[in-house]
């Protein structure tokens, strides 16, 4: 099933997607950062980060649909957006990203030496800066409360803006940029 929107980005779901690659119909692109690649990717999709995508480096052979697809949906539309902006009139992205491609029972290539997920990464760093936080502000200084205070505003903020601060800077780490 594909499904337009305005902006000319066609929604396609992972049955599509998956008849467009045993057709050789489709240059897939993976838009998530390198270290979630390398731990887990669609099978012939190529690497190109949401966070430096050049839109010159996108060249489809002909007859080739250009598909994006990261872990929701919200980079691959950002990256469309580039896309558009740079001359694409054409763009696609996989509905729901990679988990649904994955409901759907079709494989993936899976790296178990990756680094572990950026989201697990935040999850490690903002739980350990609020513990920390409280554990001085208990019995140092009330001021060290702040720092907890600072972090749950920050997720938050997150939350609410889809964008995650602390996860694009984890993300340009040396050990989460091999492929």
């Amino acid at each position: 099933m594909v499904l337009a929107n305005a902006n000319n980005l066609q929604e396609i779901d992972a049955q599509t997607l998956k008849q467009w690659l045993d057709r050789q119909q489709v240059m897939l692109i993976d838009v998530r950062e390198p270290g979630e690649y390398a731990s887990e990717h669609i099978p012939g999709a190529k690497l190109m980060p949401l966070s430096n995508l050049n839109p010159t480096g996108v060249k489809p052979e002909t007859n080739q649909q250009v598909v994006l697809y990261c872990q929701s949906g919200n980079r691959s539309k950002q990256a469309a957006q580039k896309l558009f902006e740079s001359g694409f009139e054409s763009v696609n992205h996989l509905q729901g990203g990679l988990p649904t491609w994955k409901s759907a029972g079709y494989q993936t290539q899976v790296n178990k030496n990756a680094p572990i997920s950026l989201f697990r990464q935040v999850q490690i760093v903002a739980g350990t800066l609020v513990f920390t936080g409280t554990i001085l502000g208990a019995f140092v200084s009330p001021w060290f409360l702040i720092l907890s205070g600072f972090v749950g505003a920050g997720l938050v903020f997150a939350g609410v803006s889809g964008t995650c601060a602390m996860g694009m800077l984890l993300a340009k780490l040396p050990y989460n940029q091999r492929v």
